[in-house]
């Protein structure tokens, strides 16, 4: 297995996508913040208000930030345009939150790291704004969910 990123002197490099086709890329990504259920019951009560205000909000302005910040925070990814970032957070089992960001896009390459680190960042959100509450809040299940469009696309199955 040859590694994409690897030049042949093994080196890290950009990939070359210039001679590539653009098509329509779509990447989703998907965590979860497990709060605990005292948590989730709390701030199910205040509407996901807390110290630092609006928790779910925040959390999805910081993740579509992070969306258009791919390629600053990644070494080896290209700065490509966003046409969409749809991030939601919605109530999950056990206390937990589940944060899903779509990421779309018209271009060469994929948008796969952008959905990745949208979820990411918009977990870590969650997380800051909660942290008073408990430190023993956890980050789970990063991970891709979908992608198409390009070379390959993916599905993440069930298990």
């Amino acid at each position: 297995m040859a590694f994409s990123h690897l030049n042949q002197d093994g080196k890290p490099a950009m990939v070359d996508v210039g001679d590539k086709a653009p098509t329509t890329r779509i990447a989703e990504a998907e965590a979860y913040v497990v709060l605990g259920e005292k948590i989730m019951a709390e701030l199910t009560a205040n509407d996901f208000v807390g110290k630092k205000g609006a928790i779910l909000q925040t959390a999805i302005l910081a993740g579509t930030m992070a969306v258009k910040q791919t390629w600053s925070v990644i070494p080896l990814c290209h700065a490509i345009p966003i046409y969409g970032c749809d991030l939601t957070i919605v109530g999950a089992d056990a206390g937990a939150v589940k944060v899903t960001c779509r990421v779309r896009t018209e271009g060469p390459t994929g948008v796969e790291m952008e959905a990745l680190h949208g979820a990411a960042v918009a977990a870590l959100t969650v997380y800051d704004m909660c942290k008073s509450l408990s430190h023993a809040i956890r980050i789970e299940g990063l991970q891709l969910v979908s992608k198409s469009g390009g070379k390959s696309d993916y599905q993440k199955t069930a298990g």
